[in-house]
């Protein structure tokens, strides 16, 4: 047989081998990490897309939570794991933060992670206490310039969505707010509604109830338009920041390298789920917004954020502990 006979022989049969196995995908479970604790927004989003692509793929789909270190354990794990697509990461807004934060990550989520679709994104209130003399944002504005640094506002850690949005809209208004840290997003709003701290940007699905009991007054909301559950609430764009968007969100990705077959079956599905009757009611109970996007657009909102929180990260020499 001639030298160059069998080397293609062999490769013939490689990809012969590997379509096969792409077409019978999936043939066992699919394990979907979620880079947070059990119980969380992330989570609760991974649980309902696990039941729900796991019956449109015939196959189990089990959630594993590995959290730590800002979501980057997790996403670590996804990133060196075999790219077969039978480990798939849900990761959420700190993507596309952590770069910015954690210059030393040992992987790199622009090469290491195929973003596959977006599946869900929440906005933020912008929330004073029920009785605070601020009652739109240009008043607070005011106050901020008027007393550089008196002001304060409450996040659930550093460098997380609600303390990067509050940063990002001082930058914008060219104010100076003192950040109060908190372990976590509840003990922050307990200390807003009791007036401990002046200002808060928190999503919708943990501040609402408190706003629609009186206990919060918002001041706008950071959504792109203004939403029909809180029809009442003017955008910050609205009030004078133009172009001020910020949504905390979820999305689905697999190790880079996974075969284009099974990534496009992936991405179908995982639409098809998103704008199913059930999710999409489930979605709507939990107040966040379903989107289902292409791989595409979801690739280039990636970038865009990554871009974004960057941008916010370097002018407030913001640093985590």
């Amino acid at each position: 047989m001639k030298q160059w006979i069998k080397p293609a022989l062999t490769a013939a049969a490689m990809a012969i081998g590997m379509s096969a196995a792409q077409a019978q995908w999936p043939d066992k479970p699919i394990k979907l990490v979620v880079p947070y604790p059990a119980g969380g927004a992330a989570d609760n989003t991974a649980r309902i897309v696990a039941q729900h692509l796991g019956e449109r793929l015939k196959q189990q789909i089990i959630v594993d939570n590995r959290p730590g270190a800002s979501g980057t354990i997790g996403a670590s794990y996804v990133a060196k794991a075999p790219a077969d697509g039978y480990t798939l990461l849900l990761d959420a807004t700190s993507f596309t933060v952590n770069p910015s934060l954690f210059p030393k990550l040992s992987y790199d989520p622009a090469k290491d992670l195929a973003p596959v679709s977006l599946i869900m994104q929440v906005p933020l209130l912008m929330l004073v206490p029920a009785h605070s003399p601020y009652t739109s944002v240009a008043s607070l504005v005011k106050a901020a310039k008027d007393k550089p640094g008196r002001l304060t506002f409450a996040s659930a850690g550093s460098g997380g969505a609600q303390h990067l949005a509050a940063e990002m809209f001082a930058q914008e208004e060219k104010i100076s707010m003192t950040h109060i840290p908190y372990k976590g997003g509840a003990p922050a709003l307990t200390d807003l509604i009791g007036g401990q701290v002046d200002l808060m940007f928190s999503a919708t699905t943990a501040s609402g109830t408190f706003v629609k009991s009186g206990k919060l007054r918002p001041l706008a909301i950071t959504a792109s338009k203004r939403l029909d559950s809180f029809p009442q609430v003017p955008t910050v764009a609205e009030s004078g920041v133009k172009g001020f968007e910020v949504n905390e969100w979820n999305g689905l990705f697999a190790p880079a390298g996974t075969p284009q077959p099974i990534l496009a079956r992936l991405e179908t599905e995982t639409r098809a789920v998103v704008s199913s009757p059930a999710v999409a009611s489930r979605f709507s109970e939990m107040g966040v917004q379903g989107v289902g996007s292409s791989s595409k657009d979801f690739a280039a909102f990636v970038k865009s954020e990554t871009a974004k929180w960057a941008s916010v990260i370097k002018a407030g020499s913001i640093k985590v502990d």
